[in-house]
């Protein structure tokens, strides 16, 4: 068993409904058979801040380069970005 990156947008009145669709679209477009190396083999997330004048993507992947510990494990939770009004930003490692 490997492990993939995935950056995914995600949009819901919070985190949680955010995440929990952006699970469900990625469990409907890979299937459910589990390792998808996508968002849809996370169970949880944790929210990170954009520090100021950075690039949310840029940074999420500088996160995921640098293996930072709160989302450098696939079995793990996804790191979260808050965007602009109900926009999530998930990303990090999972299990293909």
């Amino acid at each position: 068993m490997g492990a993939d990156t995935f950056v995914e947008k995600a949009e819901g009145k919070d985190a949680k409904s955010a995440f929990n669709q952006a699970v469900s679209d990625a469990a409907w477009e890979c299937g459910h058979g589990g390792y998808t190396g996508t968002i849809a083999e996370k169970r949880s997330f944790v929210m990170i801040d954009l520090p100021e004048g950075k690039d949310p993507v840029a940074y999420a992947n500088e996160l995921i380069d640098s293996n930072d510990e709160r989302i450098d494990d696939k079995w793990g939770p996804a790191g979260c970005i808050k965007l602009e009004g109900n926009k999530y930003l998930f990303f990090g490692w999972a299990s293909s």
